[in-house]
């Protein structure tokens, strides 16, 4: 079975108890975000809100909330899919287990994207960008967004949906200078196909056709956020997955639309049009600022008879698209270790915002004759994963040797900075990247894209027994001496107020100094933050505050650290300072007064009662 569009997905998620409706008049500024996200921490149901206030249009979210709803929802391909993705990323596994690819040829054949008549169901009607569910989702941002939206564009060169891109990029719908109804803004970040769009056309001085479709089957919306091997096409993947093609047509101003979309918008992009855009509550938990984005000169706004807007809501992690993230590694878990060789995993840890930390386990047989002591494969191949698309903006990189311990899960957080910290050498085993890029959300850097990287490898037999705390007897020195343990190797060490960089910087290398006869054994890892106990309360909070509140470049210190051969390293333990610096985004803050209001829907008779606390 695949969806033939959201409204029936809507309606077969409610019959089998997924499904919840809301038909009380809810406010979309911030108040549909906040009921979203309550009852995504409880792991509750899909929202439909029947009644939004200020437009004709219903609205779902929460669709992906859970694994098991995901699941659901591609019951009947999502094997099917693993297969074909298997099939892409390695074409030798069907010679060698033919029987087991025998319905690729079928699944391959629900790929091909279809064109239709100019009598699709999207044609239905048209409407106005203000007449959309205008959703805010956090108190500072710019304007209402679309957070589901899958943006279409054409590779000027080579026209057409098999050359096409379709990616998430949020869209501002009104807001800061943009002209009502006839402009939005189109947001992307680096590493994004439609870049490359947009730069062909650019070079040509021609506008850049784009459309923007909402809503349609949920394979299309998961299809848009899919990190695909080279060569598979997005539209071909949403119909694979959705065991559906791919319904298109061109409408006579030549825009592509998706005749399953619920709606879809239309606009060209112009070579060097951009205007203010943001500020944006985002997944790392921050606010990301205002700058200048393209802008999209709306043409149309189509929709389907009985359309559902769909959307979500991005904050620190984990949210809906923390279960995008865990339905994506289901579906194309072992492809990225297959595209390098000598990689066995690789993780982007969620509760840090993904791109800030990363995690990664590769082989270590430069010198099988020898002892392995040093890394020395896994070298290589972290620098193939810093080279590797969206991995590339990965900040810290931890990679350890899988014949170490064959059973390390890269999951497992802090069985994984154990491993880590017991084998690292901390005089050798630490490479920098400066003056690189980094995510465009990512605002601890030294500008927009721009900050550095830091390669932890440990290769080789546990070195060390980690500590609780510190030795008995071991006092920090002040200024930085309350502090919190986190884990086994790490101390939460809590710290004043940060000034600015180069007073910060002379106060901690004094500290380091002060340091260096101190006994630290058992401690590799010493993170300064302004809270100690909200950093030490758990792991998440740990790797949120540590790797997103840091610029390794900038924030690595190291009690008795030198510079030989322009190699850094320290021979006492590692130092981060994760304290909030001025140039930082702010971080995203609820609204008590909404939140009350959320509160009001759990009650006995609510829409929400037995759902949310």
């Amino acid at each position: 079975m695949g969806y033939r569009s959201l409204r029936e997905c809507v309606d077969d998620l409610a019959h089998h108890g997924h499904l919840v409706r809301i038909k009380e008049e809810v406010d979309p500024y911030l108040e549909m975000a906040a009921i979203h996200m309550r009852v995504y921490d409880a792991k509750g149901p899909a929202l439909l809100f029947e009644n939004v206030k200020g437009s004709p249009f219903p609205a779902v979210s929460n669709l992906f909330g859970t694994l098991d709803r995901s699941r659901f929802m591609f019951r009947d391909t999502l094997e099917k899919i693993k297969v074909l993705v298997d099939v892409k990323s390695d074409p030798m596994q069907a010679l060698r287990n033919p029987f087991r690819y025998t319905h690729v040829a079928a699944t391959a054949l629900a790929a091909l994207p279809w064109k239709k008549g100019s009598g699709a169901p999207i044609r239905y009607g048209t409407t106005r960008i203000s007449q959309l569910p205008q959703v805010v989702n956090w108190p500072m941002d710019g304007g209402p967004f679309i957070t589901m939206p899958q943006v279409y564009s054409e590779d000027i060169d080579h026209p057409g949906v098999m050359g096409a891109n379709l990616g998430m990029y949020r869209i501002q719908l009104a807001g800061n200078a943009y002209i009502p109804d006839k402009e939005v803004g189109l947001h992307y970040q680096l590493h994004r196909g439609i870049g490359v769009h947009q730069s062909k056309a650019n070079e040509l001085g021609r506008p850049l056709k784009v459309s923007v479709f909402v809503g349609g089957p949920p394979a299309h919306a998961l299809s848009a956020v899919m990190p695909l091997p080279e060569g598979l096409s997005e539209l071909t993947f949403a119909g694979a997955l959705g065991n559906r093609r791919f319904r298109y047509f061109y409408d006579d101003a030549g825009f592509c639309i998706s005749a399953d979309a619920d709606f879809v918008i239309t606009g060209t992009v112009y070579p060097e049009d951009n205007k203010p855009e943001g500020p944006f509550g985002d997944h790392l938990g921050y606010y990301s600022l205002v700058h200048p984005f393209p802008v999209m000169h709306v043409h149309r706004v189509y929709h389907r008879k009985n359309p559902i807007w769909s959307f979500t809501v991005v904050g620190r992690p984990p949210q809906e698209d923390t279960s995008f993230g865990a339905l994506i590694h289901e579906i194309t878990g072992s492809a990225i270790p297959k595209e390098i060789n000598g990689l066995h995993a690789v993780h982007a840890v969620d509760a840090a915002g993904v791109h800030p930390l990363l995690f990664a386990i590769g082989s270590e047989r430069y010198t099988p004759y020898l002892r392995t002591e040093r890394p020395q494969e896994v070298l290589t191949i972290a620098n193939q994963v810093l080279g590797k698309n969206q991995l590339s903006l990965a900040k810290y990189l931890f990679i350890a040797a899988h014949q170490d311990d064959p059973r390390l899960d890269i999951h497992d957080v802090p069985a994984f900075f154990t491993h880590m910290l017991e084998r690292i050498d901390l005089e050798r085993d630490l490479h920098f990247h400066t003056q690189t890029t980094i995510d465009t959300l990512d605002y601890s850097g030294s500008d927009l894209n721009a900050g550095s990287k830091v390669v932890f490898a440990a290769v080789g037999p546990k070195k060390r027994a980690l500590s609780p705390a510190l030795p008995p007897g071991v006092m920090l020195p002040r200024p930085f001496s309350a502090y919190k343990p986190v884990m086994p190797g790490i101390i939460a060490v809590e710290a004043p107020a940060f000034t600015d960089g180069q007073t910060e910087a002379d106060r901690v290398e004094a500290w380091c100094r002060a340091m260096a006869d101190l006994d630290f054994s058992g401690i590799q890892l010493l993170v300064l933050c302004d809270d100690a106990g909200f950093t030490a309360a758990n792991m998440d909070n740990f790797v949120w505050i540590t790797f997103t509140r840091s610029n390794p470049s900038h924030d690595i210190y190291g009690v008795n650290s030198f510079t030989r051969h322009k190699h850094w390293g320290c021979s006492g333990p590692l130092i981060i300072d994760a304290r909030k610096k001025p140039h930082h985004a702010p971080e995203l803050i609820k609204v008590p007064e909404i939140e009350k209001r959320v509160d009001a829907l759990a009650v006995k008779g609510g829409p929400l009662h037995g759902i949310i606390d």
